[in-house]
């Protein structure tokens, strides 16, 4: 490694030094890294932001502190504690990779990162991370905010997701061997910080003097990136149906595919076609139209009609679905689309029946 590239790195830890991110998370200079709380904060990092996953942390470390009893949770209980923060399969890895760890490592996560890639929901990136924050071993971690510091740096004109196979070797190359954890993080911070997507605070980042898209005055220009292709939309329909006594129908997804293992109510397949009108889970109960909801997947758009219907009491469930009480749809693992199906049939149905109505069979 050169000078000025070693140079680099040590500016970028002295910087790190004096204004790193207070995480729940992060151990505190001088501590030793919890290597649970590293695992649970990656996996949830995963494509969501740290505001939004400060809260779901501190929930389950409340829950389950250590992996252990993690792994002992029902499948059931971990995917509820998880519903509102997306992409239900990371949850699913989540218990699995506890699992194996505590029947297979006796409860010690591995510190070698081809080893901490056999484990359920650890790819290359998670593994390097668990590796260097962890256990500080020299693994070059890269998401989406070092990405951005080094398309910057470097000026690549190639754009993204093209330019992803040359930002582990340009990291590499000013990668600290003696902090190798501390530098990891110290990119993380400084993409998520100072070199923003948008308005970067270049006049405070340490490594301005080094970065060729400033010199160019380009720095917001950068990363290139490909024209985005069109996010194709699908349609359904989905169905709120509420007992006279206050319960509401539900059934679960399948454990595997989109949602997988999540509360949903009953509904129709989603698909490009237009939704048709459709006749409710439960024979003789009139549907009303509530109108549409909008929500938006990775990789499609979905449009949802919503039907509402009050069910008599007693009204037995169709195979499959369950009737749910207030206090049980209140902590149900509902994920987001189905809390704005919720939400909407409450607003059209108006309240539901007393506190003290009997929640029948």
């Amino acid at each position: 490694m050169s000078k000025s590239k070693m140079e680099i790195g040590a500016r970028l830890l002295g910087w790190y030094d004096r204004c790193r991110r207070d995480l729940p998370w992060r151990a505190r200079p001088g501590e030793k890294p919890d290597v649970y709380a590293v695992w649970l904060s990656e996996i949830m990092l995963q494509q969501t932001t740290v505001a939004a996953v400060g809260a779901y942390f501190d929930k389950f470390i409340k829950l389950w502190p250590r992996v252990q009893d993690l792994a002992e949770a029902p499948v059931e209980a971990v995917m509820q504690a998880w519903a509102g923060l997306g992409y239900y399969s990371r949850a699913r890895n989540l218990h699995a990779c506890a699992r194996k760890v505590a029947a297979e490592y006796e409860g010690i996560f591995p510190s070698d990162e081809a080893e901490l890639r056999r484990l359920p929901g650890v790819g290359p990136y998670t593994a390097a991370a668990i590796a260097a924050i962890a256990f500080d071993r020299p693994a070059i971690v890269v998401d989406g905010n070092v990405e951005r510091v080094m398309a910057r740096l470097r000026a690549l004109e190639t754009p993204f997701p093209a330019a992803k196979k040359a930002v582990p070797r340009l990291v590499a190359e000013i990668a600290s061997r003696k902090r190798p954890g501390d530098f990891a993080q110290a990119m993380m911070d400084l993409g998520a910080t100072v070199c923003t997507p948008r308005r970067p605070a270049c006049a405070l980042c340490p490594l301005s003097g080094d970065c060729a898209a400033r010199r160019r005055g380009e720095a917001e220009e950068f990363p290139r990136r490909a024209a985005k292709k069109p996010r194709p939309l699908r349609r359904g329909a989905v169905f709120y149906l509420r007992r006279a006594d206050g319960a509401v129908l539900t059934r679960t997804r399948p454990p595997r595919g989109l949602l997988g293992g999540m509360e949903e109510f009953f509904g129709t397949d989603w698909g490009e076609g237009l939704a048709e009108a459709h006749s409710a889970p439960i024979a003789g109960v009139d549907l009303a139209f509530a109108g549409e909801i909008d929500h938006v997947f990775t990789h499609f758009a979905l449009k949802l009609a919503a039907f509402v219907g009050e069910a008599p009491r007693g009204a037995e469930a169709p195979p499959g679905g369950r009737w749910r009480g207030p206090e049980e749809m209140a902590a149900a693992a509902l994920p987001s689309v189905m809390r704005k199906a919720e939400a909407r049939a409450k607003k059209f149905l108006g309240p539901a029946v007393l506190p003290d109505a009997r929640i029948g069979p």
